[in-house]
């Protein structure tokens, strides 16, 4: 039997990067999670046809990853899953109440415990070896100024993927995170276009800077990463972060330079 997979925020940016990059060849299905109808009408006329499953709802749902599971199952052996749904809201506590601060750790916290949670109980109950993936953030380890809740979020998706690593390595599933730097997604290019040409310019040049590569990641790089986690290839691998940032995490700017 084929194995199937299911990505979280399949719909766009590093999620669809994600969800192509698995259904290359003839075997496997992808199963994408997307709160926005919207992002998912590309897969209407996609070439890989029944093998490419969109389902529409909130990643931290556990009613929707269920959902997503049952189709996954329902299509293969169900081989890895990919916790990439995010949401960005900047909030700093001085100026923002803390339940709302809260929320919005949760909101992004949340959605990568409930993709855990369900793909662990479907590995052990079929009784098969699987792999995860959560998508992380350089944030966790840098700190962007008025970035609290995202920052935390990450720290804690990092968190958890060593803590699962450790309890479930000895039933056969791996559990490992990657860390972007900026990546040129939707929303990248949404922020650009929202600039006069002479501030755009001038963000590009400072995430140049920022990555010692000169640039940022292209969609398909995280993609090709979180891929490789994933595979057969990595099987020895578990409980790590991988950066996929151009560098940035290590760059210390000399200031005498």
């Amino acid at each position: 039997m084929s194995r199937s997979y299911v990505v979280t925020g399949g719909g766009r940016g590093i999620g669809r990067a994600v969800v192509e990059r698995l259904l290359v060849g003839d075997t496997g299905a992808v199963v994408a999670i997307e709160r926005d109808p919207a992002a998912l009408a590309w897969l209407d006329d996609h070439p890989a046809g029944a093998r490419l499953v969109g389902v529409v709802g909130d990643a931290a749902d556990e009613n929707v990853a269920e959902s997503a599971a049952d189709r996954a199952q329902a299509a293969g052996t169900l081989a890895g899953w990919v916790n990439n749904a995010a949401v960005f809201g900047d909030a700093s506590l001085h100026t923002a109440a803390t339940g709302q601060v809260l929320d919005l750790i949760a909101a992004n916290l949340g959605p990568a415990v409930v993709g855990c949670a369900t793909a662990i109980r479907r590995f052990l109950r079929a009784g098969t070896p699987g792999a995860i993936v959560n998508v992380s953030s350089h944030q966790a380890r840098q700190a962007v100024p008025g970035c609290l809740p995202y920052v935390t979020a990450k720290a804690g998706v990092e968190g958890m993927t060593r803590a699962l690593a450790v309890e479930y390595g000895p039933r056969g599933i791996r559990v490992n995170a990657v860390a972007p730097g900026s990546v040129d997604t939707e929303r990248y290019a949404g922020f650009l276009d929202s600039q006069e040409a002479e501030s755009a310019a001038r963000v590009e040049r400072e995430m140049a800077r920022l990555h010692p590569l000169g640039r940022v990641a292209r969609s398909q790089e995280v993609a090709a990463v979180i891929a490789y986690l994933l595979s057969d290839d990595a099987g020895f691998v578990t409980g790590a972060t991988v950066p996929v940032d151009g560098g940035r995490s290590v760059l210390a700017h000399d200031p005498e330079s």
